[in-house]
Formats: C-alpha cells, sequence, structure tokens
C-alpha cells in the first residue's frame, strides 16, 4: 500500500533559509527610483522597511540563519505534512503519483506566516510599533496580525473591497488577533481617496491596497510596511516549503517530476519550488510550473518591464512580468492572486525559461476543488485550486501517455472562508 502521509519531526525543521539569487542564471536587475530611474540602494527601502528585512532583501548568500525567535514560533506547526493524493488519483484514474504539500494547518490555515512571523520578529527586534499592510483574499492580513499578536505589535490592515465583501470571516479572523481592517480604496489615504473620486464603486485591487499602506506607513514615524509577497525576502522566508518537501521526497526514495504552485505576486509558488532549482541546474529533469487565472494572467500575457508595484508609483521600479500596475482585474474568488505584477526573481527565472506558467478560468479550477473535496476530504482555498488543477492536468496526460510520474504540487491553504466561492459554483453563479 503506497505511503499516505509523509511526516517528518521537529529536528527536520529548517534551520536555514534558501535563498537563490546565487543560483540565477543571470544577475537580478536592479530596482529603480520612481522619480530619477536610477539603481537605488538598500538605503532607499529604509522608509518602509526595518534594516534586517533590507539586507536579507539585497542578499547574495546562499542560506540565511532562521532566528530561534522565528523557530520557536515555527515550530507550533511546522513540518507541515506531505501527502499522497491516492482517492484522487483513483477518481482521474491516472498512473501519476500526486502529492500536496500541506500548508493549511497553520493558525491561520496558509502558508502566509512563515514570512508573517519572520516579519514581525524583525520589526520588533528595531523597536518598530506599527506595521501597515494590505490583503488580497484576506490570507496575509490575517498572518500578519497573527505574528504582530504574538511580538505585540499594533497591525493595520487595507483589504482589497471586493475581498472584503466576499469573505467577512477573513475579516473577523484579522480583528479577532487585534488588527485593524478597512476595505480599500478607502477614505483613510490621499491614495485612496483619489481611487473613490474617480470611481465611487471602485472593487479595489493589490496595487491599490499597497499604495494605501505604503502611504500609510510613511506618513508616520513609529510605522513600517509589510508585503507579503514578491519581494526578495518574503520568498526567502517561504523556502522552508520546499526544503521540506526535498526531505519528505527523500524518505520515500525518489524526486518528484513535476512541481505546480499558484502564481499570484509569486511568494507561495517560489517557496514550494525555488529549493529544487538547484538540482535542474544539475541536470535533474523536474519540470517546475506556475499556475495563474487567465482573468490577471501575468506571467503568460505581460511584458517582462520595469513597472511600479503598486498603482500611485510610490514603490521602486521593479524588473518583472506586468499587466501595468493601474490593471485593475475582475473580482474572482481566488483574490490572493489578482496582482498586475509577479515576483523579479520568478519572473527572471521564467524568462530564462528555467520555469514554465500556464492559466486557467475560475470554473475549469474549481471543478477540480470539487473533485479534489470529494475524494480526498479537503475543502481548499481558491488559489490554492489554481495548483491543484494544475496537477490534475497534468496527471491526466500522464493517463494519456501511461507515464507513472510523481506530481508535486502546493496546497497553500484551506478554503474554510472561502465558501461563498464554493456557494456560486454549486448556485451554478459561478462564471
Amino acid at each position: 500500500m503506497p505511503e499516505r502521509k509523509i511526516l517528518l519531526s521537529e529536528k527536520d525543521l529548517p534551520r536555514k533559509w534558501y535563498n537563490v539569487a546565487p543560483d540565477l542564471p543571470e544577475p537580478l536587475p536592479p530596482p529603480l527610483h520612481p522619480a530619477t530611474r536610477e539603481p537605488v540602494g538598500p538605503d532607499a527601502l529604509a522608509p518602509i522597511f526595518p534594516m534586517g528585512l533590507i539586507e536579507q532583501e539585497v542578499c547574495q548568500e546562499r542560506w540565511v540563519d532562521i532566528p530561534e525567535e522565528v523557530l520557536d514560533i515555527y515550530a507550533m506547526w511546522r513540518p507541515t505534512p506531505m501527502f499522497r493524493a491516492t482517492a484522487l488519483e483513483k477518481l482521474l484514474d491516472t498512473p501519476a503519483e500526486i502529492y500536496y504539500k500541506y500548508e493549511g494547518v497553520s493558525p491561520a490555515g496558509s502558508h502566509k506566516p512563515n514570512t508573517a512571523v519572520a516579519q514581525a520578529f524583525y520589526n520588533k527586534r528595531e523597536g518598530v510599533k506599527r506595521i501597515a499592510t494590505e490583503t488580497g483574499a484576506g490570507q496575509w492580513g490575517s498572518a500578519l496580525s497573527h505574528a504582530c499578536s504574538m511580538f505585540g505589535i499594533e497591525c493595520m490592515v487595507y483589504m482589497v473591497k471586493v475581498s472584503f465583501q466576499q469573505k467577512p470571516y477573513r475579516k473577523s479572523m484579522i480583528e479577532t488577533w487585534g488588527a485593524k481592517v478597512v476595505a480599500s480604496p478607502s477614505e483613510l489615504t490621499e491614495s485612496g481617496r483619489k481611487i473613490l473620486e474617480k470611481d465611487p464603486g471602485s472593487t479595489g485591487s493589490l496595487g491599490i491596497a499597497i499604495s494605501e499602506a505604503v502611504e500609510d506607513a510613511v506618513k508616520r514615524d513609529d510605522t513600517k510596511y509589510a508585503l507579503g509577497s514578491v519581494l526578495n525576502h518574503v520568498i526567502l522566508h517561504q523556502s522552508v516549503i520546499g526544503q521540506e518537501c526535498l526531505k519528505q521526497f527523500e524518505k520515500i526514495g525518489k524526486l518528484p517530476d513535476i512541481i505546480v504552485g499558484c502564481h499570484g505576486g509569486g511568494s507561495n509558488f517560489a517557496g514550494l519550488s525555488f529549493p529544487f532549482v538547484p538540482l535542474k541546474a544539475e541536470g535533474k529533469n523536474i519540470r517546475i510550473i506556475a499556475v495563474e487565472p487567465q482573468s490577471c494572467a501575468t506571467l503568460t500575457t505581460g511584458a517582462y518591464d520595469y513597472d511600479f508595484g503598486d498603482v500611485a508609483g510610490f514603490t521602486p521600479l521593479l524588473m518583472m512580468y506586468t499587466l501595468g500596475h493601474d490593471f485593475v482585474p475582475p473580482g474572482i474568488h481566488a483574490g490572493g492572486l489578482r496582482y498586475h505584477g509577479a515576483a523579479p526573481l520568478v519572473s527572471l527565472l521564467l524568462k530564462n525559461k528555467v520555469i514554465e506558467a500556464v492559466a486557467y478560468q475560475q470554473l475549469e479550477v474549481f471543478e477540480s476543488a470539487m473533485k479534489f473535496a470529494r475524494s480526498e476530504g479537503i475543502i481548499i482555498a481558491p488559489e490554492s485550486a489554481h495548483a491543484l488543477h494544475g496537477a490534475v492536468v497534468e496527471a491526466l496526460k500522464c493517463k494519456e501517455t501511461g507515464e507513472k510520474k510523481a506530481i508535486l504540487f502546493g496546497l497553500s491553504g484551506h478554503g474554510h472562508f472561502d465558501m461563498s466561492a464554493y456557494d456560486a459554483y454549486l448556485a451554478g453563479d459561478l462564471s
């Protein structure tokens, strides 16, 4: 009988973060100043980030020690389990072996605390009293709220309005852990007021919410800004996911042939897949696939160019795949994937064909999510359902060819607070 659950002990918890920067096929283009378009150094980031995170943002070392205080909190839920989806394999009648790394066991129910705890720690260490942030579907906002509560830091969350309306219990989670949350665009910032003046019915976007959070941070001496995806230090913190997967596959004596992750800003996808990049460089035949929504297909249809990370143009310009910083995607239920840009590290690897990218429609993604719920029993987040669907597509290809490939996908969070999306699907109202 195949091993269904592949567990690790606490002694297997990674004690270092993996940094992909030294293993890139070419150097990462530098961020540019929003006004002068000249390369910016670490000092330019000091108004919004603590120096500990800025050092990680520009770090070129392959391994970065994880502080003991962070490890102590990680141990509440890490290492996370990896499962073989034998019931799904049977349902699909595929010779492929499907594995999933389950990040839904964290206190916030997703992968986001991997970086939220680290960011709260470095802010606390430097005496920061308050953190402002944005959140799409609410996963990041709830994770940072939880992390801030553990370190005694005040937290302010600007939540994309469409998700604020669709996911009321994410708002409740954020407030339960002590943070304040408002729908974005809001009347609290100049950025929000300008958007509402032009479009009073704006459903918001991550780019708008980022502008509000950054503006909040730079206008207050006691406040720093925290981003839940895209940036190098965020991807660094998420590398614990893929490192654990490597150990779990080692336990069963194999490597995955295909790795699939959902992609919005890139941190979850990168956290799962980047620790496997050196193996590809050594000649291992591993395909790495990023799955995004067709309605916000940044990697598959965007331009590789310098662009702002936010709508108002407060952030440095980053070289990335982008749909344009003023792009406002439709209000799909996978709110965490509604971002106009992609992480520069992910973008560079896609440009160099180290990774692949595909896009799928919301309806077919939910069809796979229903199959998973009715076979494996877990109701997964709409974001994670994109990775699942990518894995299902690859498993069905194996059914056609008869190949017995090992497919790993990232189940980045449960969908217990996304039931309105499932209601819409079951009622036939999902477009």
